[in-house]
C-alpha cells in the first residue's frame, strides 16, 4: 500500500512539474509574440537598396511602438514599411526617411533638395543619376529613398508613401557585431 501511495505521489508530482512546464513555455512563446508583434522586432536586410549604410545580410532592431505613441518620425530616420501595391513587393521595405508631409522634394544636380534647401547626405556614396522635379510631399503621406540612390525601388519609382504603412524605425544594427550601432540621421 505504502509503495502505491508513492507511486500516486510520484505521478501527480510529476505530472504537476510538467503542467507547469509547459505553461511557462506556453507563456513565454506568448510574450515573446506580443513582443515581437507590437513592440520590438529583429530585421534581416535582404538587399542592398540601403548600402552602404546597411549591408547585405545585417541584423537590426526595430521600433514598433515606442515611436508611434511617444515619438515621431523625423527626415533621416531609417524606416520599416508595408511597401504600396505600385512598388509590386508583398515584402516590407527599409528605407531612408527623407521628406513629410507639406514639405518639397526635387533632385537635381545629383543633389537632393528638400523645401529649396540641399540636404547633407554622407550616407549616399555614388553621385545620384536621376533627376526629379519638384513635387510636395501631401497630407498623410512621407517620400522616403534607399542610400544607394541608383539601385532602389522608393518613392521616386512608385511615388509617395502612406503614413499609415509605417510600421517601425530602425533602432540599432545588432548583427555583425563589428557595425554594432545606431542608424545615421
Amino acid at each position: 500500500m505504502e509503495i502505491e501511495n508513492n507511486i500516486k505521489h510520484t505521478g501527480k508530482s510529476t505530472a504537476r512539474k510538467i503542467l507547469e512546464w509547459v505553461e511557462v513555455v506556453v507563456i513565454a512563446f506568448a510574450l515573446s509574440w506580443l513582443i515581437r508583434t507590437f513592440v520590438i522586432e529583429p530585421r534581416y536586410v535582404p538587399t542592398g537598396s540601403m548600402l552602404p549604410t546597411i549591408q547585405l545580410q545585417d541584423r537590426l532592431m526595430v521600433d514598433k511602438f515606442f515611436f508611434k505613441h511617444f515619438g515621431e518620425l523625423h527626415p533621416g530616420d531609417v524606416i520599416v514599411f508595408h511597401p504600396p501595391s505600385e512598388a509590386h513587393s508583398s515584402d516590407d521595405f527599409i528605407k531612408r526617411l527623407i521628406a513629410l508631409p507639406g514639405d518639397t522634394v526635387e533632385i537635381r544636380d545629383h543633389k537632393t533638395y528638400i523645401n529649396g534647401r540641399v540636404i547633407d547626405e554622407p550616407y549616399v556614396v555614388e553621385p545620384q543619376i536621376k533627376t526629379m522635379e519638384l513635387v510636395v510631399v501631401p497630407e498623410g503621406y512621407a517620400f522616403v529613398m534607399g542610400d544607394n540612390r541608383n539601385n532602389s525601388n522608393d518613392s521616386r519609382v512608385w511615388g509617395f508613401l502612406p503614413l499609415d504603412s509605417i510600421t517601425g524605425r530602425t533602432l540599432f544594427r545588432y548583427w555583425p557585431l563589428e557595425r554594432f550601432g545606431t542608424m545615421v540621421r
